[in-house]
């Protein structure tokens, strides 16, 4: 039995002007922004970052084409100052795929904002550890390896800061001999980078009610490999997308096919977690995938180094939550900035720490602490983030009503139509309807999927790529995939949609084992987890809840 929080020896805090949670795009530009402001103003600022990866990048995981756009607000000189972006876009392609065929579409026909001219394919992890190092080198604290597993407040319930998990506890929940007790970060303002579907986020939207009148928030689960390819087979500056096959027209998703560096590709699939069919399995739509006569050719004589998978917040406009609340604000892909057309969030989330910084500097000089910052959400939803997602709010709930082809073809009708008349459409503001976790059939009404076996060359099973995300978890610590009710995987998940767990997972995490008498049991192999939160999400009856691990815990992308 886990020894009550009473028992425990009392948590030693440290104080800072500003606590930051996330070492990703968003947070990382707040601490830098904040300390330029700070340089210029000849003001002292105490910034403090954490991050729950075991280096700063480490659960960084995105396509990726980067718009400069926020780098060029937050540090003019990057290209001279070395930053790791450097193949810029020559060529966008668009196909339609079959089951046996292909076709492309015109760029003419794309909207204008689809045009990725002026954009760089790169490694998004890499552009975040550059970003650690300029803030480092202002004077930002960055604490790697501590997982920010408790939302502080105060007697009027104002955020005050985090606590970071406990480190050292068994799997029963009783202290080891290398017990060590979480740390205190207190901070006049908290801001929340956690990326998509955040742990502390989703409490702090809970606990506030920031998701009153607003749509629910949609997601999609993002696969990746990345390859290096043959020389022959590598067109730097390709950038390459694709829906249709392998899935039905009721399927929302597609592909990408980035081509960057020394003979990388980054190959990856995106589905949206509305899906109706619980027989489905993102990884293996993906490995299927990659087996198309139009795609396989590009890796013929390569080699996958690495992989992974992270859930995409997909709901946009619409689902954006009220962004502050007293001593604090949520930034970036936590509130849910990504741009669903272009399968970009990196750009505003470093806009939108921008935005928190200028709001929290000013604060501070105005000796202001654990109130509403105000001044970042007026500022996010007047600029060019409500810009960039206005224009394609429609995009999502048209695609997930009428059907991919039907669907992305009037959804690209009405972003030229924004175009033209400066932002206005006849449709308005479509709604998106119900939340991800309640779009599954039955099992009894769905059709079962039949997915080729990995041949170990061009596609892989489930838990060979997990090795090939660095995952790793200390396994004597508590399961942090927490069930609110044990049973209900195998009384209630599995009757009715064949439980979904053991295939939505990319990670091969869940299963349904069986002893001899062919009774069921529900198992979680949590040391396999790569942190991808779509079990937290798409679980029918929200029976999982996704918790921080040790500090240092899960994976470690390489070039992601």
């Amino acid at each position: 039995m886990a020894r009550d929080q009473a028992d425990l020896p009392e948590r030693e805090a440290m104080e800072f002007d500003v606590v930051i949670v996330g070492a990703g795009p968003a947070g990382l530009a707040a601490a830098i922004r904040i300390k330029q402001l700070a340089a210029e103003a000849e003001r002292d600022v105490s910034v403090v970052v954490l991050e729950k990866g075991s280096e700063v990048g480490a659960h960084i995981f995105s396509g990726a084409v980067i718009d400069p756009i926020g780098l060029n607000r937050l540090i003019p000189d990057w290209r001279e100052r070395g930053a790791p972006l450097t193949t810029e876009v020559k060529q966008d392609k668009f196909l339609v795929l079959g089951p046996a065929g292909d076709i492309t579409l015109p760029n003419f026909l794309m909207p204008p904002l689809m045009n990725n001219h002026g954009n760089y394919v790169g490694s998004l992890g890499s552009l975040v550890r550059w970003l650690g190092e300029q803030a480092a080198e202002l004077g930002v604290e960055v604490y790697p390896g501590f997982a920010a597993a408790e939302v502080l407040y105060d007697e009027n319930s104002a955020v005050v800061g985090v606590a970071t998990g406990d480190m050292g506890v068994g799997r029963d929940g009783e202290p080891k001999d290398s017990f060590t007790r979480g740390m205190e970060l207190r901070g006049k303002y908290t801001l929340f980078a956690e990326g998509a579907r955040g742990s502390l986020t989703k409490t702090l939207i809970k606990a506030f009610d920031l998701a009153k009148g607003r749509e629910p928030q949609k997601y999609g689960i993002g696969l990746k490999e990345l390859w290096e390819v043959a020389p022959e087979q590598h067109k730097p500056g390709l950038v390459q997308h694709t829906f249709g096959w392998p899935l039905d027209s009721k399927t929302g998703g597609g592909s990408f096919l980035y081509h960057y560096g020394n003979n990388l590709v980054s190959v990856g699939f995106v589905i949206h977690l509305n899906y109706k069919n619980p027989y489905l399995s993102p990884y293996d739509e993906f490995q299927r995938f990659k087996t198309h006569p139009a795609i396989r050719d590009v890796f013929k004589g390569g080699r996958r180094i690495a992989y992974g998978a992270r859930a995409l917040t997909e709901g946009g406009w619409q689902s954006i939550p009220k962004l502050t609340f007293p001593g604090g604000a949520i930034l970036g892909c936590s509130a849910g900035f990504m741009n669903v057309p272009r399968i970009k969030g990196s750009h505003n989330a470093i806009l939108s720490g921008i935005h928190a910084a200028d709001a929290v500097f000013a604060a501070l000089g105005e000796e202001r602490a654990y109130d509403t910052l105000d001044e970042y959400e007026i500022a996010v939803l007047g600029g060019d983030i409500a810009r960039d997602l206005k224009r394609v709010r429609n995009v999502k709930p048209l695609w997930s009503r009428f059907g991919t082809y039907a669907g992305v073809a009037i959804g690209g009708i009405e972003m030229w139509i924004r175009t033209l008349l400066f932002g206005w459409s006849p449709l308005g503001t479509l709604r998106h309807g119900k939340a991800d976790h309640e779009t599954l059939a039955r099992a009894s009404n769905s059709k079962p999927i039949a997915y080729p076996k990995p041949d170990g060359v061009l596609t892989f099973d489930k838990l060979t790529n997990v090795s090939f995300s660095a995952t790793d978890h200390e396994e004597d610590q508590p399961v942090h995939l927490e069930l609110a009710d044990p049973s209900i995987p195998v009384e209630v998940n599995l009757p009715k949609y064949a439980e979904p767990a053991q295939r939505y997972c990319p990670a091969g995490v869940y299963e349904i084992v069986r002893n001899d008498a062919g009774e069921a049991r529900f198992q979680i192999n949590a040391q396999n987890c790569v942190h991808c939160k779509t079990c937290d999400i798409k679980d029918p009856a929200q029976n999982i809840t996704w918790v921080t691990p040790e500090g240092g815990g899960g994976p470690n992308y390489a070039e992601m």
